[in-house]
């Protein structure tokens, strides 16, 4: 590397957050923009009267990459934040005291599994078996790999898995069980990659590992933990941040994206990262220097948006636990609401987080926080009575299903949707988790982290390579910082 360079990042969510620490490790002058008053991107906290809320990811899984991650700058995820490991990982409700215990290890899964559905404990273990070699293969290796070229893809491990990316979750679990409460609960974890169980590649089970096989952790007072987190590490390695931010243009000269408009101002950089959403990325680019289309968007695959609501309760809660998933309606057709005709759901999924059950925090003594999500199509129509409408059929199951009157226990609620998701990041139709990792959506076939069109323009984040989720996104981010750290060594 020849010189220092001025590089200017744009958002401060997960990706851009472990690009900044890489860059700066690396020399740089680095410098992050967040349009919004508070750093982390979707992964922002809302405090309201003592009751504390995770935004946005509430799912810590896979602990090994955010472990990896510090690991790179010579230190451990206990110097910054301490995890909890749930136990039980998670419930699935399907009636009134009617519900699945997932619990935090595997062999008490098993024995779960076949006091269900006879002789189906022997089978998951044999499913898990292949589901961990996948993620050895993935997580360890193939999502390391920047997405330059489809050989990257091509290695002994894959070749004899080939058939893997052919086949789908469904096909495959269904082959398997015949318990239908056991079938959705092994295609829930690739619910996190943003598509049907039916258009995910099989080889996608690595996810039912991350689940049954790693289990589900809580940093102990919230997601919020690991960004305040990775905010402290690129600060001590110098990188500096800037809020309320946003973004006006992207200056293109020559050919070479050379600096950022913000606020009116003309901020120099010799080269420029955005974090922020693709779409919305290139929309800051005059039209000639953008790489995919308008047709090109509308055409891929988008995970969900959300309808999230953040409640208040003056009471503890019954019959609850820190992660629950409400299954008690048609699991297919709500996905059939998604993605083959959008529209809004007729009886809706919901999952349920109340975190105060682990972190006393999350809300004041004797009182419960609660973080409700509705999965919808991205690009649905938004109205505030639509939220109304639907918070009062998920708050009428939750209180049917669980056995307890809370409404009157209410103190306050906030809602976030679609709209939301567009106003505050900016997000293409409003999805909540990014592009689909679909058969023809892996890899190298996603939105390329360097520009094809602009020098010293690059991309990060859950709509290129690796994918959606919290992992994948710091992954992303060492990934797009050693091609920079590749282009500067070569010039």
């Amino acid at each position: 590397m020849k010189d220092i360079k001025k590089i200017t990042i744009i958002g401060s969510g997960f990706s851009a957050l472990a690009a900044a620490s890489y860059l700066a490790q690396s020399g740089h002058n680095v410098i992050v923009y967040e349009k919004n008053d508070a750093l982390g991107g979707r992964a922002r906290q809302l405090k309201i009267d003592g009751f504390t809320f995770d935004m946005g990811p509430s799912w810590y899984w896979m602990p090994d990459v955010f472990q990896r991650f510090f690991a790179d700058f010579g230190k451990k995820t206990t110097h910054y934040y301490e995890l909890i490991k749930l136990a039980p990982a998670y419930r699935v409700y399907y009636g009134i005291n009617d519900f699945i215990t997932i619990a935090d290890n595997l062999d008490e899964i098993v024995a779960t599994f076949d006091s269900i559905e006879k002789g189906s404990g022997a089978k998951l273990q044999k499913f898990m078996a292949r589901a961990k070699s996948n993620y050895d293969i993935a997580i360890k290796d193939l999502v390391y790999r920047p997405g330059v070229s489809a050989l990257e893809l091509i290695t002994t491990e894959t070749a004899l898995k080939v058939g893997e990316f052919f086949s789908n979750i469904s096909r495959d679990v269904r082959k398997q069980f015949k318990n239908e409460r056991l079938i959705q609960i092994l295609e829930f974890p690739v619910l996190f990659l943003g598509a049907k169980p039916s258009d995910t590649p099989s080889f996608y089970s690595f996810m039912n590992f991350a689940d049954f096989g790693l289990g589900t952790w809580h940093p102990k007072t919230g997601m919020f933990d690991v960004v305040r987190a990775m905010v402290n590490l690129a600060k001590e390695l110098g990188v500096q941040f800037v809020t309320n931010a946003g973004v006006d243009k992207i200056i293109v000269e020559n050919g070479t994206a050379v600096a950022l408009q913000i606020n009116g101002d003309r901020i120099a950089s010799d080269l420029i990262l955005s974090g922020a959403d693709y779409h919305h990325t290139e929309t800051l680019l005059d039209q000639k220097y953008r790489a995919y289309s308008e047709k090109y968007w509308d055409s891929r695959v988008f995970a969900p948006s959300s309808l999230l609501f953040y409640v208040g309760f003056n009471k503890k809660l019954d019959n609850i636990s820190h992660h629950a998933l409400f299954f008690d309606v048609d699991f297919y057709q709500h996905a059939r609401d998604i993605y083959d005709e959008p529209q809004w759901p007729k009886e809706p999924l919901f999952y349920a987080n109340f975190p105060s059950v682990t972190d006393q925090t999350a809300a004041p003594e004797g009182m419960e926080s609660g973080f409700f999500l509705v999965p919808l199509a991205p690009g649905i129509n938004d109205t505030e009575a639509l939220r109304e409408e639907y918070f009062e059929i998920i708050i009428k199951r939750f209180e049917t299903l669980t056995q307890q009157n809370v409404r009157e226990s209410i103190i306050f609620k906030e809602s976030f949707c679609k709209n939301d998701f567009v106003s505050d990041y900016n997000s293409y139709k409003g999805n909540a988790y990014g592009m689909a990792n679909t058969l023809l959506q892996t890899a190298f076939l996603r939105p390329k982290l360097k520009s094809k069109k602009v020098k010293n323009l690059y991309f990060t984040g859950q709509l290129t390579v690796p994918g959606p989720g919290v992992p994948p996104a710091l992954i992303s981010g060492k990934l797009v910082s050693e091609l920079i750290n590749k282009q500067f060594s070569e010039q």
